[in-house]
């Protein structure tokens, strides 16, 4: 992983920090890049599945219930 050195404004870094729920400063930005990235990827995931046709056996496919979560109490 490159190592970059950039300044950062301390009283946005402490918002930030705080909002993410996050404890440093590296986590804080790794959360901002990928929620970035993310959020701008949104628009064009969404215009793929508007633009997705199904055929009608997949439109009348059975429906198959998630499996139970036996990992909570």
């Amino acid at each position: 992983m490159a190592v970059t050195s950039i300044d950062i404004d301390p009283i946005e870094l402490k918002q930030a920090k705080q909002l993410a729920g996050t404890t440093s400063n590296r986590e804080t930005v790794d959360l901002a890049l990928r929620t970035l990235i993310a959020v701008r990827r949104q628009p064009a995931a969404v215009e793929r599945i508007i633009g997705r046709r199904f055929t009608p056996d997949q439109i009348d496919a059975p429906t198959i219930a998630p499996a139970a979560d036996t990992a909570r109490p």
